[in-house]
């Protein structure tokens, strides 16, 4: 039978790996408390699995065959356009702090009121977004062949305060937290030289994924945001909010689209397909960045030697090791981008220790 995707199944193979890949990095920075890049992780991943999902249950039909999952992925969707910026904003602010070594941790109270405050950031402004989102909900939501289930936003002016404004104000926030890190990475760039070269456990290569990851959040986050809005509304006429009871008239309808309609407008055809593919880009981006790092390599070749004892294959001798011949595994931290001259003599110790970075 003729396939009405062209892009099957290409898109189900990268969602798929978006959703394992992008989870691959998620246990060392929970240990080095990165509260930023797990939400980017967690969303990006939930936003692959629904697109894997959807794209193989509705390929070739618009059947409502599963309407509680598409309730709850339709607003997940909803949520994920939101969180990735939202936790990307974390990761530009961690980002300047550690760049322009605003601040010191040097409790285990600090290092919780900063990821409490992550989490509000990049899990409770979604949570928000995804709670006023009923008020300009239309109707149930919609199913689109091959596409599979998609939220409904009544276009009218409140729409854009209530949801479609927020990936771009968040942009802009980050924006200016990457600005200021690139201006900070500048101004201090001799001391980052030198503490490089005093510094085994520092490198090149981790400063580089740094400064890039600041450089695409500059780039990509606020013009992707603006067209996305644009485009999605293009064709679509601003309806006044005249009440609460005509927003949702006949709010439990489905909304049925077979490819040949929804591909018929290519306004609509560009937005639906910009936002799904979207998701995996974010996803093997961030697994391209931190999945191929030291401290990652680090963590495959253990996981690989955990899984490697149990066949009777042990890992070769090290060379260097103590005559004691007894050898301690100690987690790895990320250190912090301090230079020596700007902490006090008692915080060096402490926060090369206790302070990581993404």
């Amino acid at each position: 039978m003729f396939s009405t995707d062209p892009t099957y199944p290409l898109y189900p193979i990268f969602a798929f790996l978006g959703f394992i890949l992008s989870l691959v990095p998620l246990p060392w920075h929970l240990q080095a408390w990165n509260a930023g890049t797990c939400a980017y992780m967690i969303w990006a991943s939930v936003a692959c699995l629904i697109g894997f999902v959807n794209a193989l249950v509705w390929k070739d039909n618009v059947n409502n065959v599963a309407p509680v999952w598409c309730d709850i992925s339709s607003k997940l969707l909803l949520g994920v356009g939101i969180g990735i910026p939202a936790s990307s904003l974390c990761i530009s602010r961690r980002l300047y702090k550690i760049t322009a070594i605003q601040t010191v941790s040097v409790s285990r109270q600090d290092k919780i009121r900063a990821i409490v405050g992550d989490v509000c950031i990049a899990v409770g402004v979604p949570v928000l977004v995804m709670i006023l989102h009923i008020v300009v909900q239309g109707h149930r939501f919609d199913i689109m062949e091959n596409i599979g289930c998609y939220p409904t936003i009544y276009n009218t002016l409140p729409a854009y305060f209530l949801v479609f404004m927020w990936p771009v104000a968040l942009g802009c926030v980050s924006f200016v937290y990457s600005a200021m890190t690139l201006r900070a990475f500048w101004k201090r760039r001799l001391q980052f030289t030198q503490f490089i070269s005093s510094n085994t456990s520092m490198n090149i290569s981790r400063y580089l994924r740094l400064i890039l990851l600041a450089c695409i959040e500059m780039l990509c986050t606020i013009p992707l945001g603006i067209y996305s809005m644009y485009i999605a509304n293009q064709d679509v006429e601003l309806s006044p909010y005249i009440s609460w009871a005509n927003v949702h008239f006949d709010f439990g309808r489905i909304g049925l689209f077979p490819a040949l309609v929804w591909r018929s407008d290519p306004s609509f055809q560009i937005s639906a397909e910009l936002t799904r593919w979207l998701y995996p880009f974010c996803a093997l981006l961030f697994f391209a960045l931190f999945g191929f790092a030291g401290e990652a390599q680090k963590n495959y070749s253990i996981a690989f030697w955990a899984v490697a004892k149990r066949f009777g294959f042990n890992p070769p001798a090290s060379k260097g090791i103590a005559s004691s011949g007894k050898q301690r595994c100690v987690p790895y931290e990320y250190p912090h981008l301090v230079s020596h001259a700007d902490l006090p003599l008692q915080l060096e110790s402490d926060s090369k220790r206790r302070l990581s970075t993404l």
